[in-house]
């Protein structure tokens, strides 16, 4: 994505890279092929992209600089973040203006990028420089594991460069290597559990887990996003997702950009569908999978995958074999972030609860392997018994290299 038109400011209120300015309604210029469109809010500007909103790529990277589509705006303002040092990812990772655990992962990656840029041009010891990036992007976000295995990545790139010019060079390089292996990692999962879907099927999802999430595709979201395309799909049941409505906000977002059908629901209503026999499958994603199989995702998971194994419906999670880790024995070992108390006192700028209310707001949950039907992954379906058989992969991927924090694994790469 280009920089913003020349004499816009940088606005606080926007995040890095916005602009300020009282212009009555929304105008547009021309850069070369691109339309640049400025859209006027209460005291700022959001600088968009036409060219990237219609093929909806949520994440760039232009050699200097990563750009966000800002999530925490959406579905009412389409905006952009242009992060250009470490500390500006690590912001934007830390208030959620990127979210979901590939995504997370692709930003640490960039952000690594930047802190060596930023040692070359200041001579700074680029050792130092990018462990200090390391802690400052490992405090953001500590249950992805996403995010550690690419600052792992980083490192070892950066590890192997003669000199800090050409580390700079590689790790530049790797973002877009990365961005191209998500991508196809997340077609093989899509792939992989549309297979797994009925005719006709009425699938529940939670959260958020599509192209905002991943940066590319989706995993879960990718899953029915494909069987959508393939005649398969009657109908989407989205949870909120309470308590920063995740699916309310991004995946009805998502679906009705793709033109995918839907119905949003509340979050305490999911069991009911179930019950009442209207709801073919389960679909989520996952931060971390742990070696024993265990999954922790987003806070209510774990009542989802209850609630289907008593009524018998499918539960699958849909993730890449970069979110498992097999250095992680069980899900009690997942560090459980614990996010502020505001997220749950108001709902958007309307506060809910009364003054001196005490707060408990984890934002994720543990789903013990027993209660999943299957992983879908990269590189295939894991079938139950999952845990034995996330053991046994995770065993092979540790011994080969090959997924988890600080190995390699590449989308299509068999694992037998």
């Amino acid at each position: 994505m280009p920089s913003p038109p020349m004499g816009l400011v940088k606005s606080e209120e926007c995040g890095a890279g916005f602009a300020r300015g009282a212009a009555p309604k929304a105008r547009r210029e021309m850069r070369g092929s691109r339309t640049i469109r400025l859209l006027s809010g209460r005291s700022h500007f959001c600088v968009v992209s036409q060219a990237m909103v219609e093929s909806f790529e949520p994440i760039k990277w232009d050699g200097e600089a990563l750009v966000l589509l800002d999530q925490t705006r959406l579905p009412h303002e389409e905006c952009w973040v242009r992060c250009t040092t470490v500390d500006e990812v690590a912001v934007a990772i830390r208030d959620m203006q990127i979210r979901g655990a590939p995504a997370i992962g692709l930003a640490a990656a960039a952000g690594m990028a930047l802190a060596a840029q930023e040692a070359v041009r200041s001579g700074r010891d680029l050792a130092a420089a990018l462990e200090q990036a390391t802690a400052t992007l490992a405090g953001t976000r500590p249950t992805a594991v996403n995010l550690f295995w690419a600052i792992e990545r980083a490192q070892q790139v950066a590890r192997w460069a003669p000199d800090p010019q050409e580390a700079a060079v590689r790790l530049s390089r790797l973002v877009d290597e990365l961005l191209e292996e998500q991508r196809a990692s997340d077609r093989a999962i899509a792939d992989y559990g549309a297979a797994l879907l009925p005719e006709g099927a009425r699938v529940l999802t939670h959260c958020n887990t599509g192209a905002l999430a991943t940066g590319a595709y989706g995993t879960a979201l990718g899953v029915i996003r494909r069987a959508h395309e393939l005649g398969k799909l009657a109908l989407v049941y989205v949870d909120e997702s309470r308590p920063r409505l995740q699916g309310a906000r991004l995946t009805a977002w998502e679906l009705h950009r793709a033109g995918v059908p839907f119905r949003l629901i509340i979050d305490a209503a999911a069991a009911s569908l179930l019950a009442r026999g209207m709801v073919d499958a389960v679909i989520v994603g996952a931060d971390r999978i742990a070696a024993n199989g265990d999954v922790a995702n987003k806070i209510g998971t774990l009542g989802l995958a209850v609630v289907a194994r008593h009524f018998g419906v499918p539960f699958y999670v849909a993730a890449p074999l970069s979110t498992f880790d097999p250095e992680t024995p069980d899900g009690a070992s997942i560090r459980i972030e614990e996010r502020s108390a505001d997220e749950v006192l108001a709902i958007g700028q309307e506060r809910v609860a009364p003054e001196g209310t005490a707060v408990l707001n984890p934002a994720f949950d543990v789903t013990p392997a027993e209660l999943v039907t299957a992983l879908i992954t990269d590189a295939g379906v894991v079938a139950a018994p999952v845990g034995e058989r996330v053991k046994e992969l995770t065993g092979e991927l540790a011994r080969r290299g090959a997924g988890g924090p600080g190995v390699v694994w590449r989308a299509g790469a068999p694992l037998r």
